[in-house]
C-alpha cells in the first residue's frame, strides 16, 4: 500500500516515468554497460577473429523494396556458419540489414527494433523513414570505438515510405556517414561483384519476380568471386534470404518460393556459367 508500484509487477521509478523517446538514450542510462559501443573489451594477446558475415543487397521495385543476403559467416579463412540470417525487420514497413561483425550486427539490430518500437509507443506514431534512417546513423556513430579495434558492422536500411509512396534505400558507412541510394545498393566484401551484376540486369519497375531473380544472380556472382560469399545449397538446402517492403508492410519470400527462383537460375547457368547478358546499347 503506498508504495507507487500498483500494476506496474514493482518496476523502478525509472520505467514508469515519461522520458525521451530514445530506447537507446533509456539504456545508456539506466545499464550503460549494455550499450555496445560503451562496452571496454580487453587487449587481445594474439590474433583474433570473429565470425563475420556478408554479402547484402538491395534494390527499389514497382511495388517497394527488396533486400537480400546470402547465409554464410566466415571467421578467417573458415565458414563459421552456413545459414545464418543477415535481414530482418525493422518494423512494419522497413527491414535492416548487416554485414561485419556478427554478433555485434545481431545485436544493434535487436536495439534498432527495439528504438522504434520504443518510439512509437512513447509518441503514438511511427517514425518517417527519414527519421529512422537518422536513428540508425546514431547507432553506428555510439560504435566507432569497436569499429576502430576491428569490429565493425556496416548495416543497410531500406523500407517503403508510406508519405511518398515509393521504397528507398539507405547505406552507412562505419563512422554513421549516410547516404541514400538510387535504384539498388549493397555492402560487405562481396558487394562490388553483386552491385556489377546489378548494375546490367536492374531495370526500374521491374516486377516482384524479376526483381528477386536480379537479386539471386547478383548474390551468385558475387559468390563466385568471394569466398566469404555463400551460394545457393541444394544439398542442405539453404537460399538467399529475400525480404520485401511494400505498402502491405514487411514480408520474408518463404523458402520454397526462393528456392524455385534459385534453381532456375543454377538451371540457366548450366547452360551459361557466366550469367545473363545484358543487351549491348
Amino acid at each position: 500500500m503506498g508504495d507507487g508500484t500498483h500494476g506496474t509487477a514493482g518496476l523502478p521509478p525509472a520505467f514508469r516515468t515519461a522520458g525521451s523517446s530514445s530506447f537507446l538514450d533509456f539504456l545508456a542510462a539506466q545499464a550503460p554497460g549494455l550499450v555496445p559501443g560503451r562496452q571496454v573489451l580487453p587487449a587481445a594477446r594474439e590474433p583474433f577473429e570473429a565470425p563475420h558475415g556478408t554479402t547484402i543487397v538491395a534494390a527499389t521495385y514497382a511495388d517497394g523494396v527488396l533486400m537480400a543476403g546470402d547465409r554464410r559467416v566466415t571467421m578467417g579463412n573458415v565458414i563459421a556458419h552456413r545459414d545464418f540470417d543477415k535481414v530482418f525487420p525493422a518494423d512494419e514497413h522497413s527491414a535492416v540489414a548487416m554485414a561485419g561483425t556478427a554478433g555485434l550486427g545481431s545485436e544493434m539490430v535487436k536495439l534498432f527494433q527495439l528504438e522504434l518500437e520504443h518510439y512509437e509507443k512513447v509518441e503514438g506514431a511511427q517514425l518517417s523513414l527519414d527519421g529512422k534512417a537518422n536513428r540508425l546513423t546514431t547507432m553506428i556513430r555510439g560504435n566507432l570505438s569497436m569499429a576502430m579495434q576491428g569490429l565493425a558492422v556496416v548495416p543497410l536500411f531500406a523500407g517503403y515510405d508510406v508519405d511518398r509512396g515509393t521504397g528507398r534505400i539507405f547505406t552507412y558507412d562505419v563512422t554513421g556517414g549516410r547516404t541514400e541510394e538510387r535504384g539498388f545498393a549493397g555492402t560487405g566484401s562481396g558487394s562490388m561483384y553483386a552491385r556489377g551484376a546489378l548494375k546490367k540486369l536492374y531495370r526500374a519497375d521491374m516486377a516482384e519476380r524479376d526483381i528477386v531473380t536480379a537479386a539471386v544472380q547478383a548474390l551468385y556472382d558475387a559468390a563466385e568471386e568471394d569466398s566469404a560469399t555463400g551460394g545457393p545449397d541444394l544439398t542442405r538446402a539453404v537460399y538467399p534470404l529475400i525480404a520485401l517492403v511494400t505498402e502491405d508492410g514487411y514480408r520474408r519470400m518463404p523458402d520454397a518460393e526462393v528456392a524455385e527462383i534459385a534453381r532456375a537460375v543454377l538451371e540457366g547457368r548450366r547452360e551459361a556459367p557466366d550469367g545473363p547478358q545484358a543487351p549491348p546499347l
